[in-house]
C-alpha cells in the first residue's frame, strides 16, 4: 500500500470554501478512482489543509493512478478547478515502521 502525506497551504480567507469544494469535488472522485482518503485535517490558523491519500500496491501503481485521476473526465470537468484555492504544496511518500 502506498500513502501519500499531502500539505497544502490554502489561498488567505478560502479554508472553508477549500474543504467544502474537497469534501464534495475531490474526495468522491479519488474514492472512485481507488483510492482511500485515510484523513483529512485543517490547520485553521496557518491557512493549511492536510491530508493523508492511500492506494493499494506499490508506488508505481499509485503513480499510475494518480495521472489517471487527472486525466478523468470527472476531474477535468471540475469548473472551477480547486487547485485555484491552493497557494503552494508539499507531498511526502509516506512509509510505514513498524511499532
Amino acid at each position: 500500500m502506498a500513502t501519500e502525506l499531502r500539505d497544502y497551504r490554502i489561498v488567505e480567507g478560502s479554508l472553508d470554501q477549500w474543504v467544502e469544494e474537497w469534501r464534495t469535488r475531490i474526495a468522491p472522485i479519488r474514492r472512485e478512482l481507488g483510492f482511500t482518503v485515510e484523513r483529512a485535517w485543517k490547520v485553521e490558523d496557518e491557512g493549511r489543509f492536510v491530508w493523508l491519500l492511500t492506494y493499494p500496491g506499490d508506488w508505481q501503481a499509485f503513480e499510475a493512478a494518480d495521472r489517471a485521476y487527472y486525466d478523468s473526465p470527472q476531474r477535468k470537468g471540475l469548473d472551477p478547478n480547486p487547485a485555484r484555492l491552493i497557494g503552494k504544496q508539499s507531498v511526502a511518500k509516506l512509509t510505514e515502521i513498524e511499532l
